[in-house]
């Protein structure tokens, strides 16, 4: 019999940073509901979608893309994580600095653009 093993951050993984950041799992309310999108009769009938709330500091997050539980509770886990880092401890997330990347790189493409028009 051949097992396969899906690659990735498991439960215990994401579990383990939300610790390091000071997040008792005790805190955490977790609840189940039927997901909505494709997936047909499976997705009306399982409930995969996973809301994760930390009762503490009232965030929450739903997760739902994924049509297995497990990798639904990882992506919610890992968005709790990021939302905690950039709500509660003021931290900078990987999506803030995508995002100011993004618009340095686009105000210096308008810089550029400017001064070529300059030129002509």
């Amino acid at each position: 019999m051949h097992v396969t093993r899906r690659a990735g951050p498991s439960v215990d993984d994401v579990n383990r940073q939300l610790e390091k950041l000071g997040v008792e799992l005790k805190d955490l309310d977790e609840s189940f509901c039927r997901s909505s999108g494709p997936g047909g009769q499976k997705v009306n009938k399982v409930e995969t979608a996973v809301r994760l709330r930390h009762v503490p500091t009232g965030l929450q997050v739903k997760a739902q893309s994924h049509r297995s539980q497990l990798e639904n509770r990882v992506s919610a886990r890992r968005r709790l994580a990021e939302l905690y880092k950039k709500e509660v401890l003021g931290m900078e997330t990987k999506g803030d600095r995508q995002a100011k990347r993004a618009r340095s790189n686009k105000a210096r493409r308008a810089r550029r653009r400017r001064q070529k028009e300059e030129e002509e």
